[in-house]
This record gives C-alpha cells, structure tokens and sequence, in this order.
C-alpha cells in the first residue's frame, strides 16, 4: 500500500463480463462526519457486484462508484462524531460501495467488531448476508422458533446464512438446491430437508414434509419463476420474502387467490437503498443477537474459495458459474 495517499482498487472499463474489471490507482477516501475509514484486508463478493458490473445495479447517490458491499479490517481513520470506533480496531462492515479497494470508508451504523478469534476472510463473508437475512427472514418475515421456513438457494451465501440462523432461532428449516453436492452440504449446516430443484417438485416435497400445511415463511432468490409455486407452498397465514430475481421480476398469469384464501403476506427488500438509520437498526440487532452466536462459534460463515486481490476477474467468473456452496472472499493481505 502506498505511503503517498492513494490506493489500489478495482474499475471496470464499461458495463459486461468480469473481463471489464481492471486494477486502478486513486487517492484514498477521507472519512467524513460519522464515518470510519478500513484499511482492508478481505472483501466478500456478492450478486449484486455481479449486476453492478453489468450496469444493472447502479450506486445511490452519493456512494462510492467502486464495486464491493462488505469488507473486514483495520481501522486507520474516523470521523467526526464517531465515539464507538477507534484507529487500531478490527471490524467489518456493510459498505454502501467502495469495497474493491485498499482503504473503504463505512458508515459506524454499519460497522461491527470481529468477533474474537476470528480470521478477516470469515469476518469479510459476513456483512452483506446477515444483514440480508435478518432484516427480510426476522424483521419483515417475522420468523420465529417453532415456525418452518423453505429457503431457496440453499447453498448460495444468503442461504448458508440463513440455515444456520434459522436453525439458531429454533425454526425447522427446508431448502431447494441444484445438487446433491449442495442438499449434501445444507443438510450439514442444519436443513431438515433440501430438495433437488432439478429432480423434484419443491411444492410436493413441503406438502409431504409438512403434512399438507405447507411451511410459515419463504425466503426467495428465484423471483417470477416460482411466485405461484411459493404461494401454493405457504401455510395459512405465511409470508413470502423476495429478495431477488434470478428468474426475472415477472410473473405471468398469476391467480392471486391463495393470497386471500390463505391470508398470506408477500413481501420484500434489497438492502443497498435503506436509510443509514435503518441499516443501524439491524447492526444493533445483530450485534445484541447474532454476534454471541459467532462469538462461541455455534454459527459461522461457509467460505467456497479465497482470491488475491488481483484474482477479481478468477472471482467474478465462478460467482457467475453458480458451483459454489457459501461465499467468494478477496483476500487483499
């Protein structure tokens, strides 16, 4: 790292394949009021990265251009106003972008200790998926102990995360996944069952699982392909959580009727776009809730593969691929 005030970090020469993603050199950010400046040394790699970099997934104002959400660290700067956070500490964080790089800034409402013992790879896996997963599975689904849940994309880092607080939370977990290798590996991490998506029909298998009833809460990646599917999966009273389309955000011909019939709740959320003062709301929580569980280690981050910093381009591809169980992490150290 450079001694003069700039840094490395990752641009992309225009919108398309991971092969527009190239190396840059630029001055470090200044914190500003209520912001900590990480010197980084992993940043974990997600889908909407991926859309970014295709131009489907544009920054909010004002937000660093630079790709990554999530990043773990040192702590060389902060600003003013900010009292829970001091040069020398070690944290991770949800970024509102700028994570690609050699030095991040992260609003302090978003940023939270490591966990002690804890690796700055793991901790980088983190931010992005728990966040996601609790606001949209226990703030909005309303998930609670003694409920089931079906959780789409079983394998992929929000669904390793969400199994595992699923399970933490006492709900009974199911799961669809395109491989054995991956119901395998969700069964491992707590799943009741997981659901071959590619040999079986998920709607079937809950209704067998669950004596007709059907599970409480969904937690969707799919989108319009399964919306009718998952209505039809719900029990009475459930709630279906979108959090992205990986089939398109339409539905054709959909007979809303179950939605009445069985007074479902359908709803949704991205994360990137809420107010600093609710992304604070959820650091709170997970600080009070999640990170004791990470502490003595009855819950933990699933980490497919590492690259070097330069390796983003290696990264992005097998993100794209769809092979992986857990997370992609960039290792800057």
């Amino acid at each position: 790292m450079s001694s003069d005030g700039s840094m490395r970090y990752i641009t992309i020469s225009g919108f398309g394949g991971p092969d527009v993603m190239q190396m840059a050199t630029g001055p470090r950010p200044r914190p500003g009021p209520g912001e900590i400046l990480v010197k980084v040394a992993a940043a974990g790699i997600n889908r909407p990265d991926v859309a970014q970099r295709q131009g489907q997934y544009p920054p909010p104002p004002g937000a660093s251009q630079v790709m990554g959400l999530e990043v773990a660290g040192t702590v060389v700067e902060t600003g003013a106003a900010v009292t829970e956070f001091a040069p020398g500490d070690r944290v991770c964080g949800l970024a509102n972008g700028g994570g690609y790089a050699e030095y991040c800034l992260l609003p302090a409402g978003q940023a939270l200790p490591v966990p002690d013992g804890m690796d700055d790879v793991t901790a980088a896996a983190m931010p992005e998926t728990f966040f996601t997963v609790w606001a949209n599975l226990f703030q909005m689904a309303g998930l609670t102990e003694g409920e089931s849940v079906l959780i789409h994309g079983g394998s992929s880092g929000i669904g390793t995360t969400a199994i595992q607080l699923a399970r933490a939370f006492g709900a009974t977990v199911f799961v669809t996944a395109g491989s054995e290798a991956k119901c395998e590996a969700c069964v491992a991490l707590g799943a009741s069952a997981a659901i071959n998506y590619r040999e079986q029909d998920f709607v079937e298998v809950v209704k067998s699982l669950t004596d007709g009833r059907g599970v409480d809460v969904i937690l969707d990646m799919v989108g319009g392909a399964y919306f009718q599917r998952n209505l039809s999966a719900l029990a009475k009273d459930g709630c279906l959580s979108i959090i992205a389309f990986l089939s398109g955000p339409k539905a054709d011909s959909v007979n809303l009727g179950p939605i009445m019939a069985k007074r479902l709740t359908v709803t949704g959320s991205t994360m990137r776009p809420r107010t600093e003062v609710e992304k604070r709301q959820i650091r709170d929580e997970l600080r009070e809730q999640v990170w004791p569980l990470l502490a003595k280690g009855a819950i933990k981050p699933v980490i497919e593969r590492v690259f070097a910093f330069e390796d983003v381009v290696a990264a992005h591809r097998l993100m794209e691929d769809g092979s992986h169980i857990g997370k992609i992490v960039l290792s800057f150290e």
